[in-house]
């Protein structure tokens, strides 16, 4: 058994990527991987206090100890809430008659067994 594991720290970013594999301890931990892989000095802007950290998109904490082949992701922030963004979506379609008030746009089945009985 080897005294090292290859891991790999992924940041995406709208026009980039950054993609780093790299050797570490048995043991290492998600933090460690990201100060090591150089990712912080290439994106000054990462704050690890703030954004989060996951394993193949399940988030984790920086003290995660890694396994032999993990991808160590970090996750830029939000620039809107989801829930929120659909919403305005669903009121949008609303007012423009593209959705049913009730169903937020979504088939209702009992209107159409009402509809089918009359």
């Amino acid at each position: 058994m080897s005294d090292t594991m290859q891991i790999e720290v992924v940041y995406a970013l709208p026009g980039e990527a950054f993609v780093r594999k790299l050797n570490l301890p048995v043991g290492a931990t998600a933090e460690e991987a990201i100060q090591t892989c150089g990712v912080l000095e290439r994106y000054p802007n990462i704050d690890l206090a703030k954004q989060k950290v996951g394993i193949f998109s399940r988030t984790v904490k920086p003290a995660y100890v890694l396994a032999d082949g993990d991808r160590v992701e970090i996750y830029r922030p939000l620039l809107a809430d989801p829930r929120e963004v659909r919403k305005r979506r669903a009121e949008k379609a609303k007012q423009e008659g593209r959705a049913d008030a009730v169903t937020g746009g979504k088939p209702n089945p009992l209107r159409a067994e009402a509809d089918d009985a009359q």
